[in-house]
């Protein structure tokens, strides 16, 4: 998601146009890089038994198919156009238009801005998991919340709470104002208990109080690569370590973020500082070089 954050926000700043296609079949298309083996398929009758197959194009449910297509994009009304045609008369494409909703995620224009957001996403999940009759909260947790791993009764079925916060860690994406608390939520997903699960309908509630915030990107001349880090030292009340978290704008717009805890136990607030700086720097190499 942060490459496709990058993608946005750059080409907003060139007053470029978005478009999108759908190709049938899109994973059949591409071609392996590796060699992928897989049984025979069971229709299929062979003469000898303990063969296998060699697949020499991408598959669905390859974790490569994904990879082997690539994303253009161009300054020119006519290039566009042309680049259809031809794609057209390759695959079987449907012409979506102008780029409106991708990845779970709505794409909204106003002159030269733009807003990707998740609130249907977000308004569904208190229906969903039947606290829409709940009021409101003010904040992604309770400030007086400390989560242990062994506080409260177990849950009897922890598939809800998996599935919960499954959904909220995909809401990230576009809200990164309960990153924190889904970081948080996530240490506890193999054996959940009440106090968890409870601490997750909170941010149900936050989220249900202001459904739609989202990204907001602009053509602004700030362009600059700017990015804040922090920690909660020793944050965690059970193993001390501690807890980074960081955010990399692209001139005043949010492109990656991530609030995770520490490794290692730091035995100061200052090497803590520095672990959370190496994180940081780390994904601004990467960024940097996907920018130039």
């Amino acid at each position: 998601m942060t490459i496709a954050r990058v993608l946005i926000g750059t080409i907003v700043k060139k007053g470029w146009k978005m478009f999108q296609l759908d190709v049938n079949n899109a994973f059949l298309y591409g071609d392996l890089h590796e060699e992928v083996y897989m049984e025979v398929p069971q229709v299929l009758v062979v003469d000898k038994p303990g063969l296998i197959c060699k697949s020499n194009k991408s598959l669905y449910g390859l974790k490569q198919a994904v990879d082997n297509y690539d994303i253009v994009i161009g300054t020119h009304q006519e290039e566009i156009d042309s680049l259809k045609s031809f794609l057209h008369e390759t695959f079987k494409i449907k012409d979506l238009g102008r780029l409106h909703y991708f990845l779970g995620m709505k794409v909204l224009y106003k002159e030269d801005r733009v807003l990707i957001c998740q609130r249907k996403f977000t308004m569904d999940l208190p229906k969903e998991f039947k606290c829409a009759q709940y009021s409101s909260r003010t904040s992604p947790l309770d400030p007086s919340t400390k989560l242990k791993a062994d506080q409260s009764p177990m849950l009897i079925d922890p598939s809800n709470y998996r599935k919960l916060v499954g959904k909220l860690n995909f809401l990230t994406n576009t809200r990164l104002d309960i990153s924190y608390s889904v970081q948080h939520l996530s240490q506890y997903i193999q054996s959940p208990r009440e106090a968890h699960l409870k601490a997750a309908y909170h941010v149900l509630r936050y989220l249900k109080g202001d459904p739609s915030p989202g990204i907001f990107f602009s053509n602004s001349k700030e362009n600059g690569i700017r990015a804040l880090c922090d920690l909660d030292w020793a944050a965690c009340l059970e193993t001390r370590r501690s807890v980074n978290g960081y955010i990399v704008l692209l001139g005043n717009s949010p492109i990656s973020w991530k609030s995770k805890k520490q490794s290692t136990i730091s035995l100061s607030s200052a090497e803590a500082k520095y672990r959370a700086a190496r994180q940081v720097v780390g994904e601004l190499v990467l960024l940097v070089a996907l920018l130039e």
